[in-house]
């Protein structure tokens, strides 16, 4: 038996709070709803204490906040507490003072007489198109709690994929990065204190060596330059992708990265796919949906191409002919529509597809990371065991004419 704390909205709507004994989570929480309590959390430690928290908040940006807003909100509902006193209680709970303003700002707009849908719609940097049409479907059918379910399956899967792909990548970025400062380290501070050797000596120095030293000086006295020019690289860079033509350019050209461009594809058809199986399963209708869908997209070149898969549906062909003329998705995806559409459960099956094409993603991540990483390190040590081999001739030239 152990002690775990809880916070539960009871009856009346009210957030009650405090600890009580059990086995474990899942026995305490199915004790409170006995007592007539609907539990929020259930933990090892307080609600909001330094063990229960993850992660630093700083780290937790609008993407957990929403997350948090959607999932509270879906339990609130479902225990029967008015959407006004959910709000409410939601704000409470809000750990983060600039979220808990954006969701009373929410309730201030609810309570002024306007739908919930556009209350939310009044920050559109937290809860883009795709959100709050799904509260507005949710309002239409007077169905939204299930509606606030789904969509924190929804943001739940894309979270998981998203830190998925952000955690794969961190190591190969150190390990490139790590590499980096150690040449440079070699370059600054070793190279020119192992070239004092050679000062004021007549002796011949190795081509291997030369090299390492003039890649040295040129790097102590123009890393300033290197800098710079860097820096004007990447304001350019970043100038370039923003302009419409850039970023089409861009997002175009990273498709067809071999392996990364695989994966890149593959996370933006399962973002599709759950996008559009969320909407399309709360009637919303599928020329709006794939409006909203090709919003979320970060790829331009697919959100484009949808556009014209729009105008297919406008003009009565379905949605897997027009996909498949779209060529942008892989072949999959327009075969397991035509099994949607014939069997009249589309929203089941862009579902399927989210699944498939989220495992996918999560597979071609691991063979690119598979293959990355010991390049990266191949690379490196080529690097480094250069600067070693070169420092290690000049020392055996030198021992030549001490001969």
């Amino acid at each position: 038996m152990a002690t775990f704390f809880f916070r539960a909205v009871a009856s009346d709507g009210k957030v009650r709070s405090g600890s009580f004994t059990g086995d474990n989570e899942k026995l305490v929480a199915r004790e409170l709803r006995k007592q007539g309590l609907t539990p929020i959390y259930v933990g090892s430690a307080p609600k909001g204490s330094p063990l229960e928290l993850k992660l630093p908040a700083f780290l937790k940006g609008r993407r957990r906040d929403v997350l948090f807003f959607t999932q509270e909100l879906s339990t609130l509902l479902n225990a029967g507490v008015p959407l006004d006193r959910a709000l409410s209680i939601t704000a409470e709970l809000t750990e983060r003072a600039a979220f808990r303003f954006i969701v009373l700002d929410v309730l201030r707009v609810l309570k002024g007489g306007r739908p919930l849908a556009d209350s939310l719609g009044t920050h559109p940097e937290y809860f883009p198109d795709l959100y709050v049409s799904m509260v507005r479907a949710g309002e239409a059918s007077g169905a939204l709690s299930v509606i606030f379910e789904r969509l924190a399956e929804f943001e739940r899967s894309r979270d998981d994929l998203r830190a998925y792909i952000v955690s794969s990548m961190i190591y190969p970025a150190l390990l490139a990065a790590v590499g980096l400062c150690s040449i440079f380290i070699l370059l600054n501070f070793v190279v020119p204190r192992f070239a004092t050797i050679f000062e004021g000596g007549h002796m011949k120095i190795p081509v291997p060596t030369q090299i390492m030293l003039e890649a040295s000086y040129l790097c102590r006295t123009y890393w300033w330059m290197a800098g710079a020019a860097l820096a004007g690289a990447l304001i350019a860079w970043t100038w370039y992708t923003r302009s419409a033509a850039g970023r089409m350019w861009w997002d175009r050209a990273r498709l067809r990265i071999p392996l990364l461009g695989d994966a890149l594809l593959k996370a933006e058809t399962a973002r599709f796919a759950r996008s559009m199986a969320t909407l399309v399963a709360n009637t919303v209708p599928l020329v709006q949906s794939l409006g909203i869908a090709a919003a979320t997209l970060n790829n331009k070149m697919i959100a484009r191409a949808l556009e014209g898969v729009a105008q297919g549906v406008k003009r009565g062909e379905g949605i897997a002919v027009p996909v498949r003329k779209a060529g942008v998705f892989p072949p999959l995806a327009a075969h397991l529509l035509t099994v949607g559409e014939e069997t009249g459960r589309l929203d089941q099956m862009f579902a399927r597809m989210a699944d498939i094409y989220e495992n996918d993603t999560r597979a071609a991540i691991r063979r690119f990371t598979s293959i990355f990483e010991p390049l990266v390190i191949l690379v490196m040590g080529i690097m480094v065991g250069a600067l070693i081999l070169s420092m290690l001739l000049a020392i055996t030239s030198i021992n030549d004419v001490a001969v």
